[in-house]
Order: structure tokens, then sequence, then C-alpha cells
């Protein structure tokens, strides 16, 4: 891709109006001073103390930061928080996001805010160290009023928005914002506005919607051992949608109804990296020049500028901004 057709697409993200339906966490990172370590009197056990806290949107959050880090011009996160500490931190930091509308993002007294809890040593010399993570998430089936609620925005936005991405995050079916019952919704309103769509729990039973998928995920869900191209070209026939590969190192591969098979390569590597938040980023990307009419082999370069961006920031589930993907290009 040229510079030019780069700022061409890159300049109509602000006029973009884009909603993000999925699981939102509230992401704390604890940052802990290994020089300030202690011995618990109570237990004998080392106390961390930690000297900092921090807390952003992830999950569903992180697309959502990435597409206001795109200068996305409007943005619709659809999800809930629970009435809890992390719910306050949550919502505050979705609000305090650029172009973001916060009329159906629900608050629920019947389930808990999805929290990652991340304890970081802070090293001088050297990149931080994670601990083992504190997860909160939710037992529980997501109530029926709350799944109508979700559907129902669903619904709304499908006609005043450009583009929606459904995020699956959880690991317990029905327990977060993707449920049978929004899923319904989403296959009402296909056809009304770009939807791509992504489940950790895989894509098998979804509408037929813009796939996005790891390697792994597309031969789970095809059950076939045919190289990506070849799988993802079949897939694309059975959906009558674009369908998008990640592959890693491998870069990402994409495919359309029309026939048109194209890969895009990773971009090389360069010291210590960490790959938490590229699929994310790959996400933003797709849609946004999707969105603003780039062509497939066009969408997966831009998308792949923003995942070396990513990749390379430690201790954070980094974003990456047109200005980063344009100095990489």
């Amino acid at each position: 891709m040229n510079s030019s057709r780069f700022e061409e697409i890159t300049s109509r993200y602000s006029g973009l109006r884009i909603a993000v339906v999925g699981d939102y966490s509230c992401d704390r990172y604890l940052e802990i001073d290994p020089n300030k370590e202690e011995i618990s009197i109570e237990t004998g056990l080392p106390v961390h103390n930690v000297t900092r806290v921090r807390a952003q949107p992830g999950a569903s959050g992180t697309v959502l930061n990435n597409l206001a880090a795109l200068g996305v011009g409007e943005l619709w996160p659809v999800g809930f928080c629970g009435c809890d500490g992390e719910g306050f931190e949550l919502y505050r930091t979705l609000k305090q996001t650029a172009g973001v509308r916060m009329k159906y993002f629900f608050e629920s007294e019947e389930q808990r805010t999805f929290t990652y809890c991340k304890p970081l040593v802070m090293h001088p010399d050297r990149p931080p160290e994670e601990l083992s993570r504190l997860d909160s998430k939710n037992w529980a089936p997501t109530p029926s009023m709350l799944r109508k609620q979700l559907a129902n925005a669903v619904r709304t936005l499908a006609s005043q928005v450009d583009a929606i991405i459904v995020l699956d995050q959880v690991d317990e079916p029905e327990t977060g914002v993707v449920t049978p019952t929004l899923l319904e919704a989403v296959d009402e309103v296909r056809g009304e506005s770009l939807i791509i769509g992504d489940s950790r729990r895989g894509l098998k039973d979804w509408p037929s919607v813009i796939y996005k998928m790891n390697t792994a995920e597309l031969a789970q869900l095809t059950g076939s051992a045919d190289d990506p191209k070849t799988a993802a070209a079949k897939l694309t026939q059975s959906t009558g949608q674009p369908v998008i590969i990640t592959q890693a190192e491998n870069g990402i591969t994409a495919a359309n109804p029309g026939g048109e098979v194209v890969q895009s390569a990773s971009l090389p590597t360069y010291g210590q990296i960490d790959i938490v938040g590229a699929g994310d980023a790959v996400m933003a990307n797709v849609t946004c020049a999707l969105a603003a009419m780039a062509s497939l082999a066009e969408t997966i370069d831009l998308a792949n500028l923003a995942a070396s961006v990513v990749i390379h920031k430690l201790g954070t589930t980094g974003t990456a901004s047109v200005e980063e993907m344009r100095d990489l290009l």
C-alpha cells in the first residue's frame, strides 16, 4: 500500500459510526515496586506493595480503544457492567473515551463486572513481570431483561451506524452479552450495516456475517485440515460473506464470495514483543478499513500494520493510532 492510498482510506475514519457489541472487562493493573517488598507479620509470607493502580477497558473495550485511537467519529459500546467498584471504573473510563456514546451500555444489579486484575512487578531495567492474574467472571446466565435490552440496542443501532462489531469474550456460555437472544437480533438486521463477528468459543451457529478468526478456530469451525487459504475460500462461499483469518507470525489471510483470496505477511519484529491485544487491533482496523471502502488486500495490510504496533507495547494492552501506523508504512 502506498502512502497516498493510506491517507485516502484513513481520512474517512473520522466520519464513521461504529457499534461494539460484546463483553467489556475492567483491566486493572497493579504496579508493584520490588524494592518495597516486606514480610507479613501475620503469615510470614512476602507482601507485594502496590505503588500505582490503573484501569482501562478490556476485552471488547480494547477494540473500542483501538477504534478511538484511529479517530473514529462516533462509537457505541453495547454491553454491561455490574453495580460494583470495577463497574464504576469501567463505566467512567468508557465515558471518557473520545467519541463514545453510552446510551446502550447498561448497569446490572444481578451480574458483576467482568474483571482482569493483573499484578505487574515493575523492574527499572527490563519489561514488567506479570504475576498470576486475578479474574472476576459471571457464572450465572445473563438475566432475561438484560438480554432483551442488548438485543433491542442492536436492532436500533443497525440503521444508524456504518458497522457493528460483535465480540463474544466469555468462556462460560450465556453469561455475557452474546446470547442466542442477541444473535437472533444480529440475524434480523443483517444487510442494514456491515457486521463482523469474533468469538472465543467459536462461530458455530452464528448468523452469516463477516467472520474474523484464527487458524485453530477456522479448523474447528470447518472440521477441515485444509490450509487456511483453501478453508477460507470454502467458508466464504458457504456464508456469502468475507472471511478474515489471523495466522500470528504468518500474517493474515482473507477471502470473499467473489473468489478473491489474499494474504498479507506480518511485519518483522524487533526486541521483545507481547501479542496481547494484537487480535483486537486487527478487528478494529479490519472494520474501519472495510467501512471506509478499502479493498480486501488493503484491509489486511492495514490490520497487519496495527498488529505490529501493538505487539511492541509491553506491560499494557496497547492500541495503534493512524500516526503510529503511518510511521511503520
